[in-house]
């Protein structure tokens, strides 16, 4: 509701996942907290791409990831389903990609727009809509990831993945976080600062 008691219309966001598995658990458990947080004020169109739908039957989420949000589009190919239209018609008031693979990461910074993901923000940035977004190889080190045995993983980011996200941080419109937790803050600040327009 409005500060004058009108009911207001719900925004909406549309938030990406690509192939990448680091992280995985904590950032769907962060979204669906963000969900519950926002339902009256935000829906959440969540959009798969190819990698990211055998990613998450391999760690046993699809499933949940589909429980817990209403419209979940698989990629088919770079223009369908459509986000990339409804980006930049104004649909959404922003593209969160969380989490981006290294080699997202790489499309995005060299203007690559071959898959859904990649084709979306492009052209979102294109049109002035921003785009949120977690690389997991957010900068040089060694991280531990798990594994859906439970399992860590030990993996080395490397220079280049690194540098790739730092040229992606000096691009108009792309806001870029490092945690799910630092998603959910830059979300909930925004909401903040969002003005809702009257139904």
């Amino acid at each position: 509701m409005t500060e004058n008691n009108q009911p207001t219309k719900k925004l909406k966001i549309a938030w990406g996942i690509t192939g990448a598995g680091d992280k995985i658990q904590e950032i769907i458990q962060t979204m669906k907290e963000l969900k519950q947080q926002t339902e009256n004020q935000i829906d959440i169109d969540v959009y798969i791409s190819k990698s990211a739908d055998i990613m998450l039957k391999f760690y046993r989420l699809d499933e949940t990831l589909k429980n817990s949000f209403p419209k979940v589009f698989v990629e088919s190919n770079a223009n369908s389903p459509f986000l990339a239209g409804m980006v930049q018609s104004g649909k959404y008031e922003f593209l969160l990609i969380c989490p981006a693979s290294s080699n997202t990461v790489a499309k995005i910074v060299n203007s690559i727009s071959d898959t859904l993901i990649t084709n979306s923000a492009l052209m979102a940035l294109k049109a002035f809509v921003p785009v949120w977004i977690m690389p997991v190889d957010f900068k040089e080190n060694i991280i531990y990831t798990k594994l859906p045995n439970g399992k860590d993983l030990k993996l080395r980011v490397r220079k280049e993945e690194a540098t790739q996200v730092r040229q992606l941080q000096t691009m108009d419109d792309v806001h870029v976080f490092e945690t799910p937790q630092k998603v959910k803050e830059g979300f909930l600040e925004w909401l903040k600062t969002t003005k809702f327009p009257s139904s």
